[in-house]
């Protein structure tokens, strides 16, 4: 590779890794991973006995066309012949960095329960890279519908959505109150917001979680114009990135390959995918949309130290929906699925049998 390009100066370089890192983590998953692009790439989990085998879990393949065009990668885990005459089907959408297999505990647990679908967002996971100008939550709000009328385009629904899948829930709310009002029976919503996400100080002592989040995305833009600089960089000589990617998405001794896992997803997100989605989660705000979401089986689940999308993200969500369930679980971070996978899909677990008391009710209410 040639010399660097005179507008990423060695000091740019420098407070770019960090600030990159910095930013991307306010709305996502991990920092450490998010700047240290080569940490786990090739790496393989331990095979010990004990291993999880995260990511070995799929379903029957469906490729979806978004409105603009762009192929979204589905998985539907059907239900065997005779099995949830209600016709229910579960739609989970993952958050920012991630995938769909970032719920491999949930998948373990609602299989067999009732349909379910699971889809990349754009640009991450085995989805189509998407254009620059259609990396906004109002856009994975339309995917999500588009991935519905594909998939399953008539019969109750209940949507799961973590961190940006809960904002991309309340995008299509705002699109599509009428889907919440006919066909959605529940929504589950886990650490994630409403609005307000570039006010969050991510842990950080006062004066300086603001600063990441003003300079975060300039910095972002700026590498992602440059992203090999950013693809040479390398941390794996050490755990470092390891180390603070455990920091921020977990609040608790997560097992190392939990950690290993959630870092490898990060890390095989395009640098630039990840700087390009910033500033539209950072400028996410539907909190004039949460009312659609009034008559529906509403769960708002966070962990006590999410460092991401803090307890008083959902705290609002929940002060504008009182009716909602509301569960804060001890000692666990933003990626409470993974970290405290019991508790969430017990609390998913009974939400799904509320919704199908519901649809029960307006069947019998029906005939």
């Amino acid at each position: 590779m040639g010399p660097m390009s005179p507008d990423i100066t060695p000091a740019l370089r420098l407070a770019g890794r960090g600030l990159l890192a910095a930013g991307a983590l306010a709305a996502g998953a991990a920092l450490g991973a998010v700047a240290e692009r080569s940490l786990l790439r090739g790496s393989v989990l331990s095979a010990d006995d004990d291993t999880e085998h995260f990511g070995l879990i799929h379903g029957g393949v469906r490729q979806v066309v978004a409105d603009d065009g762009t192929v979204l990668h589905v998985e539907v885990d059907e239900l065997p012949a005779g099995v949830g005459s209600d016709g229910l089907t579960v739609v989970f959408a993952h958050g920012y960095a991630l995938n769909l297999d970032s719920w491999h505990y949930q998948r373990q647990a609602m299989r067999g329960r009732a349909r379910l679908v699971f889809y990349d967002q754009r640009s991450h996971g085995r989805s189509q890279r998407a254009d620059f100008d259609s990396h906004h939550i109002d856009q994975l709000g339309r995917d999500m519908s588009a991935v519905i009328e594909a998939v399953a385009p008539t019969g109750p629904l209940m949507l799961v959505g973590h961190s940006m899948g809960g904002m991309t829930i309340m995008a299509l709310a705002d699109q599509r109150p009428e889907l919440f009002r006919d066909r959605i029976y529940g929504v589950a919503l886990i650490a994630t917001t409403a609005g307000g996400l570039a006010e969050g100080m991510l842990g950080l002592p006062p004066g300086i979680g603001p600063l990441l989040h003003r300079l975060g995305p300039p910095v972002a833009a700026a590498l992602a114009r440059q992203k090999d600089i950013v693809e040479r960089s390398r941390w794996s000589d050490s755990d470092l990135g390891l180390l603070v990617t455990r920091i921020y998405s977990f609040g608790s001794t997560a097992p190392d390959q939990a950690g290993r896992f959630v870092a490898a997803m990060v890390s095989s997100t395009a640098v630039d995918v990840l700087a390009e989605f910033l500033p539209a989660l950072q400028e996410h705000d539907k909190r004039a949309a949460l009312s659609v979401l009034e008559n529906v089986e509403l769960l708002v689940l966070v962990g006590a130290t999410d460092r991401l999308t803090p307890v008083e993200q959902s705290e609002e969500i929940v002060r504008r929906l009182p009716s909602a369930e509301f569960v804060v679980i001890p000692d666990s971070g933003h990626m409470v699925t993974l970290e405290k996978h019991e508790e969430v899909d017990a609390h998913l677990l009974a939400l799904l049998d509320r919704v199908r008391r519901d649809i029960v009710d307006d069947s019998g209410s029906a005939a």
